[in-house]
């Protein structure tokens, strides 16, 4: 075994020579500066990838004043940032794609396939459609068609048909038009509950 090895230096209190490499520091970039260049900094927005190599004092005293943003106006600064947090990157709904037809046509949207209509529920594109003008007809569940029923509505109605019947169920079943009939205000009760249904759920 060899006592003078440098792998025992870690474990003595004092290693009896220092036998780490001593690297070649560059100078500061700082004018009039002859110190080591022990930090790097960047040189700025439009030259990604270039540094300054300063000592500790001066890269303190350059990143004090360092600004990204210099030169920009203020709706570039706020689109930069809105940017930055995709990664300056494209981004459509999830399922959803956008493709260019060129001479062939217009713009069509496209999408995986997906026969369990998961990304229909998410508020995706199911599949290929060329038809970007055609809504897709909407599933009615039997909640909301039961709550359409309560308004006297079927499932093509509109959100603006909503609302019209919606208020005018209101006036004509609230106990001021009834005289305080209490089968009236049980029928109002299931036309609100009826209406914020719809509401909680996209219809209107």
């Amino acid at each position: 075994m060899k006592f003078h090895s440098p792998l025992f230096d870690r474990i003595r209190v004092r290693p009896a020579e220092d036998r780490r490499d001593r690297a070649e520091c560059p100078v500061c970039d700082w004018p009039g500066c002859r110190a080591g260049a022990t930090h790097r900094a960047p040189k700025g927005r439009l030259r990604e990838g270039e540094y300054w190599r300063f000592c500790l004092d001066h890269v303190r005293e350059y990143n004090q004043s360092y600004n990204f943003f210099a030169g920009m106006s203020e709706d570039a600064v706020a689109r930069y940032q809105k940017e930055a947090i995709t990664g300056h990157r494209p981004t459509w709904k999830m399922g959803v794609g956008r493709r260019t037809g060129g001479t062939q046509g217009p713009d069509w949207e496209f999408a995986a396939h997906d026969p369990l209509r998961i990304l229909h529920e998410i508020g995706g594109n199911p599949g290929w459609r060329r038809d970007r003008g055609t809504p897709e007809p909407r599933t009615i569940r039997n909640a909301e068609r039961k709550a359409l029923d309560v308004l006297g509505l079927d499932g093509e109605a509109t959100a603006t048909d909503i609302k019209a019947r919606f208020k005018l169920l209101v006036k004509r079943h609230h106990p001021d038009a009834n005289g305080g009939d209490r089968s009236c205000e049980d029928k109002l009760r299931d036309i609100i509950q009826s209406y914020n249904y719809l509401k909680s759920v996209g219809f209107c």
